[in-house]
């Protein structure tokens, strides 16, 4: 009988890419990060957090500020710019890895000149007036105060109808 039993060629597993590989724990962590803290669309915009941006940041939520880090390895703060224009953060940098290789060639190529640009929305709630910036070993932070509400009461007058 088990002349009669054939064995099945067995099919390679299929090498998995990183990106296949991380996406799902991406969403595990996007669907986390949203449960437990439910109001960071309205503080960020809906797509603050965008898969396979660059750089790559960590956002901590303090009490008084939102703090943003981001990751630009082998670039200078002279590279990188920071702006706000209506509402919207956006660094952006250039390096330029091109250095000339005089009677030379390359064997390989792999550094290679690049750009990017990654913008965030900011809310009502932050204070985009005196946002601070700092650089150091490639790690640029952003410091965003948020604002304080006002505890006041409203005041009320009464307007005479003539």
């Amino acid at each position: 009988m088990s002349a009669l039993i054939r064995r099945k060629k067995s099919v390679p597993a299929r090498t998995m890419t990183r990106q296949e590989f991380l996406t799902p724990f991406d969403r595990i962590f996007d669907d986390m990060f949203g449960n437990m803290f439910p109001t960071i669309a309205n503080d960020f915009g809906d797509d603050f957090f965008t898969k396979g941006s660059y750089p790559k940041v960590n956002v901590v939520n303090y009490d008084e500020c939102i703090e943003i880090d981001a990751a630009i390895p082998g670039m200078t703060k002279d590279d990188v710019d920071v702006e706000i224009t209506d509402g919207v953060l956006t660094i952006q940098g250039t390096s330029n890895q091109n250095r000339p290789v005089d009677d030379s060639q390359y064997l390989k190529r792999e550094i290679k000149r690049s750009s990017f640009r990654r913008s965030f929305t900011l809310g009502d709630n932050l204070d985009s007036e005196k946002v601070t910036a700092r650089f150091d070993n490639g790690i640029l932070t952003l410091s965003i105060p948020k604002l304080i509400p006002d505890d006041t009461k409203p005041v009320t007058r009464k307007i005479n109808i003539d």
